[in-house]
């Protein structure tokens, strides 16, 4: 690890952490606050999808919808007009908005196909941005003068990793740049991300065989056809099934850094808190050896 101990980090001219965990958990709380500071760069893994590695798939697909309706179809043939994402840090919903949501067409579903397709161009996507974190790191420094650094990662992160392999080519590539910490919820959290999911259902990306696994399973259960599935039913559905999924993944991701709760996150104020709350981490890693 870049901080062996709870001294190596409070010493830190650089700090440089990479956050991960289930959405909803506090990475956003963590973020926001640290790059207000003015003393932190924050390099947002979905921001970066959504503007350098998925922004001409989001882009075409808003322009496809717009060559359906003849007045606008006039206007981008003549280059009258042009159509782009607005994506920030606080709103990334153009990139949620092209994944989309497998099912009934008629209800704004994909085809299953569609779908699937989409969720490959995501995890190569989201794979090459996690690898552009060590760039960044250095540019914050280099360019900006940021003296530290964090990685807002997605909750799918665990998906693209094998967690389990003490080589993993992704997570060796990553610890070395930054000290990865996980923000663990308990019960109580995750009962409370199922209730908001399930009033505001927001699509995912899920490891491929899951996914399958899941769409398999809900149509035999269900009886119904592709074709008439609706599509917020259906990732309501999948979603606990995908908390379930994860936590042991991110579980096995903690040993190549820290772990934090989300209570913990939650009670943060000021960054002088989040510097204790890693070195706490770190005493509590040393005392109790993963």
């Amino acid at each position: 690890m870049l901080y062996p101990d709870a001294t190596s980090w409070r010493d830190a001219k650089e700090k440089r952490v990479l956050v991960y965990g289930m959405s909803g958990l506090g990475k956003t709380h963590m973020s926001t606050l640290l790059r207000a500071s003015g003393d932190w760069f924050h390099y947002s893994i979905d921001y970066r999808i959504g503007t350098r590695y998925m922004g001409e798939y989001i882009a075409d697909n808003a322009k496809a919808e717009a060559m359906k309706v003849p007045f606008l179809r006039d206007l981008l043939m003549t280059d009258s007009i042009y159509i782009g994402s607005n994506i920030t840090f606080d709103n990334l919903s153009p990139v949620a908005t092209y994944l989309g949501k497998p099912g009934n067409p008629a209800m704004g579903g994909l085809t299953i196909d569609e779908y699937t397709r989409r969720q490959e161009q995501f995890r190569k996507a989201e794979i090459n941005a996690l690898r552009d974190t060590a760039y960044f790191a250095d540019r914050g420094r280099a360019l900006y003068g940021y003296p530290h650094f964090i990685c807002d990662t997605g909750g799918s992160i665990c998906e693209w990793v094998d967690a389990d392999d003490d080589h993993d080519p992704l997570m060796t590539e990553l610890s070395a740049s930054c000290l990865p910490v996980w923000i663990k919820g308990s019960e109580a959290h995750t009962a409370e991300l199922i209730r908001r999911f399930d009033k505001a259902p927001k699509p995912m990306a899920y490891l491929p065989a899951f996914l399958k696994q899941c769409w398999e399973e809900y149509l035999a259960e269900s009886g119904l056809s592709e074709h008439q599935v609706n599509p917020d039913t259906f990732i309501r559905w999948t979603y606990a099934r995908a908390l379930a999924h994860r936590q042991p993944r991110y579980e096995a991701m903690a040993r190549w850094g820290v772990t934090v709760t989300a209570d913990e996150v939650a009670a943060m104020k000021t960054p002088a808190d989040f510097t204790d709350l890693i070195a706490t981490a770190l005493e509590r890693r040393t005392q109790n050896p993963i």
